[in-house]
């Protein structure tokens, strides 16, 4: 199995090809976010990349999640907090949801073969179906208004130890082997060297040191969100 990864949203035609399994990743927070939604019941996951859809959506009856800079939409039922969304508020619904950074990157990847959300939270599951079922992954991290971010980058790495331990794995290009470098010098004490990233800095400057705890922890979930290019749906 092959394995890159692309630091931003911006950079993704000079990393996409053919036949991809790409793995959306926004640590802080969409990622966590959107799996939540699922393991507490939601149907399905309808993301669009800007707030005037989200908003028709609003007007039509649709349950709402919507961010920009780390806050909730006025017009929102939620904003980007995993704790947001209940099994009481989301069973049985689906789920608009817009953020600043985690949507666009699904829409920028939404052609290719497979697309997958993937953070620390579900990353073994997210590996085992790799394993069995990619030829080339493609993680693409979300960052920040097209800059890097470290979480994102960060997990990256952790993806690409944790399948190497389980297959044969090409890193196909020096941002991956750059990235399992310094997950390999960081891992031991991943939240003290994430504490100093940019976006761990707005949670807290927004109240959400807790969303920021609760992001990194590994294997609390082990769904694995897929996006339908046949309805443009996760589920």
């Amino acid at each position: 199995m092959k394995i890159d990864l692309c630091p931003s949203p911006a950079l993704y035609p000079y990393y996409k090809s053919d036949h991809d399994t790409v793995i959306v990743v926004d640590v802080f927070r969409a990622s966590a976010t959107m799996c939540t939604m699922l393991n507490n019941g939601a149907s399905a996951i309808i993301p669009v990349s800007d707030t005037d859809e989200a908003r028709e959506y609003k007007s039509m009856g649709f349950l709402v999640g919507a961010e920009r800079k780390t806050k909730k939409c006025d017009f929102a039922d939620f904003g980007n907090s995993p704790f947001d969304y209940t099994p009481e508020k989301v069973q049985g619904r689906e789920v608009v949801f817009t953020t600043t950074n985690g949507t666009r990157a699904i829409e920028a990847a939404s052609d290719c073969k497979e697309l997958l959300i993937g953070t620390f939270l579900n990353i073994d599951a997210l590996v085992e179906r790799c394993v069995k079922t990619a030829e080339r992954v493609v993680i693409l991290c979300a960052g920040w208004n097209n800059r890097l971010s470290i979480e994102d980058t960060l997990f990256g790495g952790a993806f690409a130890e944790k399948a190497m331990e389980m297959t044969n794995v090409n890193l196909d290009s020096d941002s991956i082997r750059m990235t399992l470098d310094l997950w390999h010098r960081v891992k031991s004490d991943l939240t003290g060297y994430i504490k100093e990233s940019d976006h761990y800095r707005r949670l807290v400057d927004n109240g959400a040191v807790g969303d920021a705890a609760y992001c990194l922890t590994p294997n609390s979930l082990s769904v694995v969100p897929v996006y339908s290019k046949s309805d443009s749906k996760i589920y």
